[in-house]
């Protein structure tokens, strides 16, 4: 009988699992999360030093890549924030529910449906690239420099999910740190490379707007090489083996990275329509004004996910554990954070555009679009990044229903009234405000279902 008992007795926690338990909130989340801002951040820089290179092959080439960036953008949010975070969510709720075996098997099922994923976000590019980059304005020289871009880029998709999932089990166990310094070290070999294959110096081939999308793609897969060897070899808590593929631990990750994905292509969808809007109202220059614009925006999302990781992780551990109340002040303590430093880019911005906008270019048809864009929603920054936070912490409580609602009403808000003020007034200043409305609405939306104990009523 002792036998017996011992053997399916639960997994004690392990001592990194106890912190997401017991350590104190606000300095455990800060902790966590330096490490996962620097990781994101370091996704993003990639992003920005292909910009800040490509920026010297011409306007064509900058709207080109302002056309494909959102699709880019849309893949990162997916596989990290999205799917990444059901992944985080369920390998986290595992832990906290001491079932280890579960938690080990759950590695291979987010390896097999991110694989999948990448290769049909592929395809879908491949085969559809060029009628989705004339939707959002693209023509001539510009729609050739985008389909250029985004057929490199896409071709390794798989690449970029695969890195997604491997660094979403690690996060899942509370380990911020080893993905953020794998990414950063890839970065600094993406430094380098891209100006090398973009001008072609040295003995390296001059690709143009091609060698950026080769280079980074290079990033993702040295980056694979050591998040997988870290993994193998039991360093992440976890055990790591071929596992029988079963649907309920597929449904586990799906069940919030489905719905979480809903919200993502709800985001970019606002930002690929209002492009439209601009690009068909205004012109190219306002299209490349724009989207660098809406890239800061886009940067918001590496700080929000820097403290969303650590909520997941954190949320996710003490729901398994039965912990409700410390469960939502870790959200609460999460939503502020990310308030006031979302909030203190968006207010410089709005004081001083032209420092962000002159790092890509000085053409004045853009200079107007991007400061008109940053004066008028940067001030409302913050509302997104503690409405992002919030999205991250109700992924690990594993309740998305009102991140949706939210999200919806904000696309709804900018998309649909956004077009009717750009009819109302022909300017750009109506779809901005509109834009600025729908931030307000993500945020509030979602601090006021957490406060009302959404996450617990189907449970009561």
């Amino acid at each position: 009988m002792t036998a017996t008992i011992a053997a399916t007795a639960p997994a004690e926690h392990s001592a990194r699992t106890r912190v997401l338990l017991d350590g104190p909130i606000a300095s455990t989340l800060l902790r966590l999360a330096w490490p996962n801002v620097l990781v994101m951040f370091a996704q993003a820089a990639s992003g920005l030093i292909e910009t800040f290179w490509v920026s010297r092959l011409g306007i064509d080439a900058l709207t080109g890549m302002a056309l494909v960036f959102p699709g880019i953008m849309l893949m990162q949010m997916i596989s990290n924030g999205a799917m990444g975070g059901g992944i985080s969510s369920a390998v986290a709720r595992a832990l906290g529910g001491r079932r280890r075996d579960e938690a080990d098997a759950l590695v291979v099922h987010a390896i097999v449906i991110d694989v999948a994923l990448g290769a049909l976000f592929t395809v879908l590019a491949l085969v559809f690239g060029r009628q989705l980059y004339t939707a959002l304005g693209g023509h001539g020289a510009s729609l050739d420099a985008a389909l250029t871009y985004s057929n490199v880029v896409f071709a390794g998709m798989v690449l970029v999910w695969l890195s997604a999932a491997l660094t979403s089990v690690i996060r899942g166990t509370g380990n911020m740190l080893v993905p953020a310094l794998v990414i950063c070290g890839g970065v600094v070999l993406l430094i380098p490379l891209s100006p090398l294959l973009i001008f072609g110096i040295g003995p390296f081939p001059a690709l143009g707007i091609a060698g950026g999308g080769v280079a980074l793609i290079a990033f993702y897969a040295a980056a694979n090489v050591v998040l997988l060897w870290y993994l193998l070899s039991g360093r992440a808590g976890l055990r790591v083996h071929a596992a029988r593929l079963r649907w309920p631990l597929f449904r586990e990750i799906l069940r919030i990275g489905a719905v979480a994905s809903v919200t993502t292509v709800q985001s970019n969808l606002t930002i690929g329509i209002t492009t439209a809007l601009v690009g068909h109202g205004f012109g190219t220059d306002a299209v490349a004004g724009y989207g660098t614009g809406a890239r800061l925006e886009y940067l918001l999302v590496p700080l929000a996910f820097g403290v969303g990781g650590p909520l997941v992780a954190m949320v996710g551990a003490n729901i398994g554990a039965g912990n409700r109340a410390r469960a939502v002040r870790v959200a609460f303590t999460g939503a502020a954070i990310a308030f006031a430093m979302t909030e203190a880019v968006g207010i410089a911005a709005a004081i001083w555009p032209d420092a962000w906008l002159r790092l890509f270019g000085d053409e004045p048809g853009m200079l107007a679009a991007g400061s008109a864009y940053l004066r008028a929603v940067g001030p409302f920054f913050g509302f997104f990044g503690a409405g992002m936070a919030l999205y991250f912490a109700s992924q690990g409580a594993g309740r998305l229903t009102w991140p949706l609602v939210a999200s919806t009403a904000r696309f709804l808000a900018a998309t649909a009234g956004g077009w009717a003020l750009l009819r109302l007034t022909g300017s750009m200043s109506g779809l901005f405000a509109a834009l600025a409305v729908g931030l307000v609405l993500v945020g509030t939306l979602n601090a006021l279902a957490i406060a009302r104990g959404v996450w617990f009523a189907a449970a009561e």
